[in-house]
Formats: structure tokens, C-alpha cells, sequence
């Protein structure tokens, strides 16, 4: 039993010799590829740093040459197109820019009108409740129109000013028209010219003229568009006068000033506008009673009258809902074919009903003696003795289509004082 127990422990003692080695063999091991590693970071067989320096540039040489002329086009054809796209995108901003300032109007026209109402307050005594009329001004925007902002602060008195357009169409009635002006001594006029021509005859006389930027749709029409096309061109026009803050007395060239229309305004509405009415009932409206026999008890139907406002001569403040009507009566024109002064009394009067909702606009109707349309002229007043000695702010030429002469003959008749200056004319038109 006693030698078994110790064949047992040298066996045991050699086993422990043998693992030892080979413990220690993997130590060294170990030691030994720490210490290459450190050595020869890149390797103990890699290549000398140059040679992997030149064989990285021939590579990328050899890949630059292989680009092939396809590829070259196909980023050409990409910048081209992303360059078409940045210029939408330009576009879009402007246009989403332009709502932007109209939402701040809106905003800031909601607070004023808050403002001016306050807190709630109980009915006065009967007879004494009057509702708001005046709606706030807008906040000017110079960023609109740089140039145009700059001449109007020359040019305006009191923010306000008269604004004609004028083509060379129409440059002999222009004459007269700045010179009728000139001669009352009004100072805030000012001529948007829409060809050459009439900007170089506002300088040689001196009458301020401005000339608005290349624009292709209104230049097509402005430079060879007759009176009616030309006068549905306003509406675009006067907006950028109106963000800039100012109050527009717009006036077609076919009108002769007797004295200073800025005295007899009242400045109290959106829209102030000369009628083309001849009576009181016409200009200023009457109830007009339809007849249906057929109805019997219920024959008789009450209709509310008045004639239509002139489109070629109306003061308008600048207001969200004076440029709301530009907006509008431009925008109905760019889409159909009608007759601006006929839209600008539709958005002006029509009410809302289902499907349309109507222009809040406050308006007022001029005196349609002292702002006097051809009609009331020839017809009734230069026929009577005592009407015959009032003097009108204006006479606008609007019912007749022999215009210059007609405009020469009441400057005749009311400055020259010659008495039968408007005798030989028709009262209407002979054509």
C-alpha cells in the first residue's frame, strides 16, 4: 500500500511540472506580441509609409480620371434644376410673405377696432347711439415700395394726395387735366406714367410722375390699352399706395379742376366716391316701387335705387377694407371680362348671401353738384340761370365721348368766362 501511495505522487508531481511549462509558455508568447505590437504598430511585414502614400494618390488619381463625361453632364443637369427650385422657393417666400403682412394687418386691425370700441357699454339715450364709421389706417409698409415711398413723402400733403395713370393715348386731355391743377394751385398731384412718352412730358412741365418698375402684365396694357383698359388698372396700382399709408384722390385724365377737392372732403369713410347720378334720388339713392298687377293685394314691391358710384374719381383711405375692394375688383377683373366700374360697385354694394360674403367697407357719396359729372353739366345745369353761377370743384367728362373739346369748352365757360362756351354741345352723345 505504501509504494502504490507514492507512484501516485510523483505522477502527480509530473503533471504539475508539465502545466507550469506550459503556462509559462503562454506568457511569453503574450510578452512577446505586446512588445512586436509596440515595435510595429503597422505590421512587421507592411509596407515602408511612402510607398502606401504614393499607392493612395495613384489611387485616387486613377479614380478622377475614370469619371466619365455622363456623370459630369448629370451634375451639371442637378445644379440647373436646384437652381430652377431655389427660384420657386424664392417665390413662394415672397408670396407667403405678402400674406404674412396682410395677417399682421388684419391682427393689427381687429386690436385698433377693439381699441376703439373698449369695454362693453350700455345704449345711450334714444337718438343719441351712432356706430363706428371710421376704420384705422393701416400700418405703413415702405418695404412695398422703396422708390415710391421716397416720392411720396416729397410730393403728399397730410398723407394724402390726387394719383392719375396715364398713357400716351390720352396725353392732349393730360394737358389740360395737370394744367387745370397747376392753375388752382394744387400741390399733392401725381402722374404714374406707363409709357415714356408721358413720363418725359410730366418733366418738360414739371408735374410729378413716377414710373413704376418693368412689370409684363400691366406694361402690355398701360402702354397700349385704351381709356376703360387702362382705368382697370388702378385698382393694382393704388394698393402699393395704400400699404405705404396713404390716402389716394383718384382721378381719371378726362376731369377739369375748378378748386381744391381736399376742402370738401369728409375723410370719415373707406370710400368716398362722385356718382354718376344727376338728381338726388339718383346720386343718393330712392325707393323705387315695382309694379306687378298679377299679385293683386301684394302688387306692389318696394326696391331700393341708387346709381352707381364713378370709379374714375374717389378718395380712398387706406384701410383693411379699401384694400380688401382692391383686391377684390382686381382680382375679378384679372378673370373676367367686364367693366371695372361696374365690379367696383358690385364688391362696394352687394351684401353677403349664401355663398358670398360681402365688403364691411364704409362709403360716402360725394355732392353730386360740386363734384359734377358731364351729365348734371349738360343737361340740367348750364340751362339754369342760377345753377349756371355755382362754381364746381370739379367736371368730370365721363358721360361723353367728345372729351377734349368739352373739357376746353368748360375751361372756356368757368375760368375765361365766356358765357356760351358750352352752347353748341348736344346735351348727350351724337355717336
Amino acid at each position: 500500500m505504501a509504494v502504490r501511495r507514492d507512484g501516485s505522487l510523483m505522477r502527480d508531481k509530473g503533471q504539475l511540472f508539465s502545466g507550469s511549462r506550459i503556462a509559462a509558455a503562454i506568457a511569453v508568447g503574450v510578452l512577446l506580441g505586446c512588445a512586436l505590437a509596440f515595435l510595429y504598430p503597422r505590421g512587421l511585414f507592411g509596407a515602408a509609409p511612402g510607398a502606401r502614400i504614393a499607392s493612395i494618390s495613384d489611387l485616387q488619381s486613377g479614380s478622377s480620371s475614370c469619371e466619365s463625361s455622363e456623370r459630369v453632364n448629370s451634375l451639371k443637369s442637378d445644379i440647373a434644376l436646384l437652381s430652377e427650385k431655389n427660384t420657386a422657393l424664392k417665390n413662394q417666400i415672397r408670396v407667403l410673405n405678402e400674406r404674412l403682412r396682410s395677417a399682421e394687418q388684419g391682427k393689427d386691425h381687429a386690436q385698433n377696432q377693439f381699441s376703439a370700441l373698449g369695454a362693453q357699454h350700455k345704449a345711450g339715450p334714444f337718438g343719441t347711439v351712432k356706430g363706428l364709421r371710421t376704420n384705422p389706417t393701416v400700418m405703413p409698409d415702405e418695404t412695398v415700395s422703396p422708390r415710391l415711398a421716397k416720392l411720396l413723402d416729397e410730393v403728399a400733403i397730410g398723407k394724402e394726395l390726387i394719383v392719375a395713370l396715364a398713357n400716351s393715348n390720352v396725353k392732349e386731355m393730360l394737358e389740360v387735366w395737370f394744367t387745370s391743377i397747376k392753375r388752382v394751385g394744387i400741390p399733392n398731384y401725381l402722374v404714374v406714367a406707363l409709357d415714356d412718352e408721358i413720363e418725359n412730358l410730366c418733366k418738360l412741365n414739371d408735374v410729378p410722375v413716377y414710373k413704376r418698375d418693368p412689370d409684363q402684365d400691366i406694361d402690355a396694357v398701360g402702354k397700349s390699352g385704351g381709356n376703360h383698359a387702362v382705368s382697370g388698372l388702378k385698382f393694382r396700382i393704388l394698393r402699393e399706395f395704400l400699404q405705404l399709408g396713404y390716402s389716394v384722390l383718384l382721378s381719371d385724365v378726362d376731369i377739369v379742376y375748378l378748386q381744391n377737392p381736399f376742402d370738401y372732403l369728409y375723410r370719415d369713410s373707406d370710400v368716398e366716391s362722385m356718382s354718376d347720378g344727376h338728381s338726388n334720388y339718383t346720386a343718393y339713392g330712392y325707393n323705387d316701387v315695382f309694379d306687378e298687377p298679377a299679385m293683386g293685394w301684394a302688387r306692389y314691391a318696394h326696391t331700393m335705387r341708387i346709381w352707381v358710384y364713378n370709379s374714375g374719381f374717389f378718395y380712398m383711405r387706406p384701410t383693411i377694407p379699401s384694400i380688401e375692394l382692391l383686391d377684390r375688383v382686381a382680382g375679378r377683373l384679372s378673370r373676367e371680362n367686364a367693366w371695372d366700374q361696374a365690379v367696383f360697385n358690385e364688391e362696394l354694394f352687394f351684401p353677403s348671401h349664401p355663398g358670398y360674403d360681402g365688403l364691411h367697407a364704409a362709403k360716402r357719396t360725394m355732392d353730386f353738384y360740386l363734384f359734377m359729372n358731364s351729365k348734371v353739366l349738360f343737361k340740367t345745369v348750364r340751362k339754369d340761370a342760377k345753377l349756371s353761377k355755382l362754381k364746381p370743384v370739379i367736371v368730370h367728362v365721363n358721360y361723353h365721348p367728345d372729351k377734349l373739346p368739352r373739357m376746353k369748352a368748360i375751361v372756356e365757360f368757368y375760368i375765361n368766362g365766356k358765357k356760351d362756351a358750352l352752347q353748341t354741345f348736344p346735351d348727350g352723345s351724337e355717336w
